[in-house]
């Protein structure tokens, strides 16, 4: 079976220069159509940008494929032409502000996520592109599509995820909740439908779009399809696939709605959940999974680390960990404050370099390998890894009942999410607002 590639569209390549000014573009574009020659049409302009009908017309017969293939029954043409558009024009928005950022991902970045796209797929980078060709799809314009995903992700991250705050007291009151909530490690396949509220909404805008949210709900409840409900009212990035999240952990679930599903059974719609963005529905599709325990083999270590200097080398830093760890070994010196006024890893050097109990994965392949081999109390001898130069002792093993630790991670994991998901969509909106935007349908 041939791997599937999927694209949330493919990019159209112009023969008009991007930086041309959307007056210039229309004249240009009239000056065609009356020689018989026309191009394209401009589906709406956006600040200095465009939209172009083409790729509205390209985007919503991906749209139609993707429902159909679905078994969603499709709303009116014009309804889903102008949900397209408005994910087209926010989108649009984006790339704006992050071209104004300087926010670039390289050649380098990208082929690093396409290699991983191939070997999930199980193939060479390099039969990437005649793998695509065979599914009628465009190399090149693959990578600019996987490059411009790639470029809203780094956006999002700079402007969303990396201002959020978790607080010790908001993780504490996230754990006592927990208790409550549905089961962090079982799977819950959720949809959901936003009734968006603008910023500035008087008492009577609030009013109506509970109304309306009142009024999706109801039809919800009576039977009429909660994906074609979603893409017909939902104001959701996420309105033009049926409103649906997919399957996610419970703690992966947004906090607002994670109560509600501990008390649903698939199938159960919740009530309207008002939140700084709007009134929230959802649907409880389908629920798997169960509670495993995680006992894990943990190490504790502390180490020594000294990178390369213009002036000193690689020999000169691994002789100096050399002579370092003979006045520890034999000059009985203590590691520990030779560490803290010697060790170039800030995060641990103030405590001795310690590291505290760690579980797989938590270094680099090449300090595993070297903490693998070593006794109780035993110094390795000088190594390189892509920090530097380091020496690490072994302090001891243990095998370890990792679950409350996991827990712990995961109520943090989801309250980050749920942040991100509510701030995103505030995000969205606020550039929308700020945005100049002249629909041409």
């Amino acid at each position: 079976m041939k791997p599937t590639f999927l694209r949330s569209r493919l990019l159209l390549t112009l023969i008009v220069a991007s930086t041309l000014t959307p007056a210039l573009v229309q004249a240009q574009t009239r000056d065609l159509s009356t020689s018989g020659a026309l191009l394209d049409r401009i589906a709406a302009v956006v600040n200095d940008g465009i939209v172009l009908n083409s790729e509205l017309d390209e985007q919503t017969e991906e749209v139609v494929g993707r429902l159909r293939q679905q078994n969603t029954e499709l709303p009116a043409r014009n309804v889903l032409r102008r949900q397209v558009l408005e994910r087209l024009v926010v989108e649009e928005i984006q790339m704006q502000r992050a071209n104004k950022l300087g926010i670039q991902v390289s050649d380098e970045m990208l082929n690093g996520a396409l290699d991983d796209v191939a070997r999930r797929n199980s193939m060479s980078f390099a039969d990437l592109p005649k793998t695509l060709e065979s599914q009628g799809i465009d190399y090149r314009t693959y990578r600019d599509d996987v490059r411009r995903q790639m470029t809203l992700q780094l956006l999002r991250q700079r402007d969303v995820i990396g201002r959020i705050n978790i607080s010790p007291r908001e993780l504490d009151q996230a754990l006592a909740r927990q208790a409550k909530g549905p089961d962090q490690n079982g799977e819950y396949n959720v949809s959901h439908i936003l009734i968006s509220v603008p910023v500035t909404a008087t008492p009577e805008q609030i009013q109506a779009r509970e109304a309306r949210a009142r009024e999706v709900y109801d039809k919800a409840k009576r039977g009429e399809e909660f994906a074609q409900l979603a893409v017909t009212y939902s104001e959701s990035t996420t309105n033009i696939e049926g409103g649906s999240l997919g399957w996610r952990k419970g703690s992966q679930l947004p906090s607002i709605v994670s109560e509600q599903i501990a008390k649903m059974k698939a199938g159960d719609i919740s009530d309207p959940i008002r939140t700084p963005s709007g009134f929230h529905l959802f649907r409880l599709n389908d629920v798997r999974g169960s509670v495993q325990q995680a006992v894990v083999s943990q190490v504790h270590a502390r180490h020594i680390l000294i990178r390369t200097t213009e002036l000193e080398d690689d020999q000169t830093v691994q002789q100096k960990l050399a002579t370092i760890r003979e006045r520890i070994v034999k000059g009985g010196e203590d590691f520990a404050a030779i560490a803290a006024v010697t060790s170039n890893d800030t995060g641990s050097g103030a405590d001795g370099g310690d590291l505290g109990w760690s579980g797989p994965g938590s270094f680099v392949p090449e300090f595993e390998k070297q903490l693998d081999a070593l006794k109780e109390n035993e110094i390795s001898q000088p190594f390189r890894t892509q920090y530097g130069w380091h020496i690490v002792q072994l302090l001891g093993r243990r095998v370890h009942d990792a679950t409350q630790d996991k827990i712990r991670q995961q109520v943090y994991a989801q309250l980050r999410e749920s942040k991100a998901e509510e701030e995103t969509e505030l995000w969205l909106r606020r550039l929308r607002d700020e945005a100049f935007v002249e629909y041409r349908m």
